[in-house]
C-alpha cells in the first residue's frame, strides 16, 4: 500500500520557524482530506491541524492556532504545516495522514491512510 511522505523535518530554534511538507502519491490530491498529527516520547498522538478537500476548512488543535498554519498547493499536489515560533512542547514526530472520506475530524481513526513521519525538534 503507498503510504503518505512526509518532508522538512528537522532542528528548530525555539521562536523561529519550519515547515513540513506532505505528497501522497497513492491518492488522488482533489480526493483527500487531510491532517497532521504529532505525537512525543511517552505520549499519545494527538491531531495538530486539518484541511478539506478544498482547503477553505481549516482547524487546528488549540496548543498550535495563531502559530502554525496548514495549507493545500493543487498545482504541486503538496500539503504543507508552516510552523511559526514553535515552543519546546511542539517538538516530537509529525505525521501526516490523509483520507477519501469527505470530512474529517481530530481522531486518529479518521484517517486511512498514514505517513511514516518526520522528527522535530525545538530546541536552542
Amino acid at each position: 500500500q503507498v503510504q503518505p511522505v512526509e518532508s522538512g523535518g528537522g532542528l528548530v530554534q525555539p521562536g523561529g520557524s519550519l515547515s513540513l511538507s506532505c505528497v501522497d502519491p497513492g491518492r488522488t490530491f482533489s480526493n483527500c482530506i487531510m491532517a497532521w498529527f504529532r505525537q512525543a516520547p511517552g505520549k499519545e498522538r494527538e491531531f495538530v491541524a486539518g484541511i478539506n478537500r478544498r482547503g477553505d476548512i481549516k482547524n487546528y488543535a488549540d496548543s498550535v492556532k495563531g502559530r502554525f498554519s496548514i495549507s493545500r498547493d493543487s498545482a504541486k499536489n503538496t500539503w504543507s504545516l508552516q510552523m511559526n515560533t514553535p515552543k519546546p512542547e511542539d517538538a516530537g514526530i509529525y505525521y501526516c495522514a490523509t483520507s477519501v472520506a469527505s470530512f474529517g475530524g481530530r481522531r486518529v481513526t479518521d484517517y486511512a491512510y498514514w505517513g511514516q513521519g518526520t522528527q522535530v525538534t525545538v530546541s536552542a
